[in-house]
């Protein structure tokens, strides 16, 4: 059970280290998070809390399954995102400035974090040849097979 422990706790621990990439280039390479990309921080969060909960309290299965269901919302939404960058003029449909993202209260309280001020079509630099939202569905699918295999092994 150690084991599993340990795998949950550096999912958690390189989810949270995701998040924290994401707010390096938003606020030191100036790249403005689109909605999409902000529910992309939520969803690598919720993997977090669910590894560390399911850690913590033992419940290695249950919180397990849970952040396999954040892994696999968030590759769905990464994988909008990377449909709405390779269709030009297509929008994701969400207008960052009215959009009810910004309007519930961790986007209130911590703006800095989770308020989304920018463009999902809009087009970014690319880390090591792949845009934010291919690295962020990679790390997606990485997770999410951590996690599978956490869910399907034995307890040692």
């Amino acid at each position: 059970m150690s084991s599993s422990r340990n795998i949950l706790l550096s999912i958690a621990a390189v989810s949270i280290a995701l998040v924290g990439a994401a707010l390096y280039l938003q606020h030191a390479k100036d790249m403005l998070p689109c909605p999409l990309c902000i529910i992309q921080r939520y969803l690598f969060l919720g993997i977090a809390v669910f590894a560390l909960i399911g850690a913590f309290a033992g419940k290695i299965k249950a919180f397990g399954a849970l952040a396999l269901l954040s892994a696999l919302g968030g590759l769905g939404v990464a994988g909008k995102h990377l449909y709405v960058i390779a269709h030009p003029g297509f929008s994701c449909g969400i207008d960052p400035m009215e959009t009810t993202l910004n309007k519930i209260p961790t986007a209130t309280l911590l703006p800095s974090v989770f308020r989304a001020d920018g463009y999902c079509e809009a087009t970014s630099d690319t880390i090591f040849g792949l845009s934010v939202p291919q690295w962020s569905a990679v790390w997606f699918v990485i997770l999410a097979l951590a996690l599978v295999w956490v869910l399907v092994r034995r307890a040692r």
